[in-house]
């Protein structure tokens, strides 16, 4: 009963914050308007990922009072450090902060859930031929805050279409709440629980439906840092311990296409030259855009494929299988879907679909300005790379439209 009315009550909370949120993002500074390099046509606000923490803080309070949540440094950490990333991100929505200032709130939110929540890394789990568990020593902090910030911006590099990054939350928070269920950590349940409630609400208003063409609001940089925090907390969690529910091995395919999409786009980015953390738009999801597909049905593939992985995660626990062949697993697949990005052209080619839809020129490698059936990427990054640019776009004229459509209501 606790449970349902938990999660009830943050998926309440968080459908009726989104209205609210976007009347007040125009004087918040948090609206992405439209520009060159985008095809949203309208000014969206960045405002998801705060609402889904309103939601989930508001209800957490709530819980921590009638004592149905226990009042632990672990719950506080968790919020605390939750609250960090929401604030640093939504500045970063707001005023576009420097590389440097993010990862170094990363890194404190990864201190906290270590030496205030104890959630740390201490083993990677049966990793030697024996089986025998692999500890880290003096290791495990610095690992577990490598791990933290590779996650939080692997998920933020997959924020690049109307759904996206929350359908892939998604299915990754389904996976782990089947495993705490099935193998243990009752004290997970409720919070993923949760958690799972806010992302479907900020769905309802981000996905592309009948009868809507464009998400209402976007997750912004204050969401998708949260978010690969929050995931990043349980998935870390649930693995340690005597009573994890599942090797940090397995743990590894609850996360299968964040961690490989960001770990190919920079191993990519470096064998160009180019600066590891430099945007472009050579992600899974663009190649799919520029192949044909429609933003729901890549959308759709890329959330599949990340269920396949979770799916491959939970057969790996069912079967007790070994820690070191899970882990093996997880590498070839990881190097088969960096020789797919390497070969998108041959790939999509394959697939008999245009990548750049220009059939004139001979190298379609060099084709410019492609057409993209979805808006892309609306966070920190493309910003911050039409600044350098000199791109940006006289903004009066959007804003005052998209006043006037918050005001009327629409």
């Amino acid at each position: 009963m606790r449970l349902i009315l938990a999660i009830v009550s943050v998926l309440a909370l968080t459908v009726a914050f989104i209205p609210l949120l976007r009347r007040a993002a125009p004087a918040l500074g948090l609206v992405d308007l439209p520009d060159e390099r985008k095809q949203h046509a309208a000014p969206t606000p960045l405002v998801g990922g705060l609402a889904i923490f309103a939601g989930l803080g508001l209800t957490a309070i709530w819980l921590l009072v009638v004592g149905w949540l226990p009042v632990t440094g672990a719950v506080l950490s968790l919020l605390v450090g939750g609250s960090l990333m929401v604030v640093v991100g939504g500045i970063d929505d707001a005023r576009d902060l420097s590389p440097g200032v993010r990862f170094a709130a990363q890194a404190a939110a990864a201190l906290l859930m270590i030496y205030g929540g104890g959630v740390v890394l201490t083993d990677l789990g049966g990793m030697t031929p024996s089986g025998e568990t692999l500890p880290l020593g003096w290791l495990a902090a610095p690992f577990t805050v490598f791990a933290t910030i590779g996650i939080i911006n692997a998920l933020n590099m997959c924020d690049g279409l109307d759904g996206l990054s929350g359908s892939l939350s998604l299915v990754s928070l389904a996976g782990l709440l089947v495993a705490a269920l099935a193998w243990g950590t009752p004290l997970t349940i409720l919070p993923v629980a949760m958690l799972a409630a806010a992302v479907i609400g900020f769905l309802a208003f981000n996905l592309r439906v009948p009868g809507r063409s464009r998400a209402v609001v976007f997750l912004g940089d204050a969401g998708s840092m949260f978010l690969g925090f929050a995931l990043t907390w349980f998935t870390v969690s649930m693995s340690q311990g005597a009573d994890r529910a599942f090797p940090p091995a397995a743990a590894l395919w609850f996360l299968m296409i964040p961690i490989f999409d960001a770990v190919a786009m920079m191993l990519r980015r470096i064998l160009r030259g180019r600066s590891p953390f430099a945007p472009d738009r050579e992600h899974l999801h663009h190649v799919f855009l520029l192949a044909g597909f429609s933003v729901n049905q890549t959308v759709g593939i890329m959330a599949g494929l990340n269920a396949l992985g979770v799916l491959v995660g939970l057969a790996a626990v069912y079967g007790q299988w070994p820690d070191l062949l899970v882990a093996g697993l997880f590498l070839a697949a990881g190097l088969g879907y960096f020789w797919m990005i390497m070969r998108a052209w041959r790939v999509m080619r394959f697939l008999h679909l245009s990548i750049c839809r220009r059939r004139v020129h001979k190298d379609r490698r060099r084709c410019a300005n492609p057409v993209y059936a979805g808006p892309e990427r609306r966070s920190g990054c493309d910003r911050r790379l039409r600044a350098i640019e000199g791109r940006l776009v006289s903004t009066s004229d959007a804003a005052k439209d998209f006043n006037a459509e918050v005001v009327s209501g629409r």
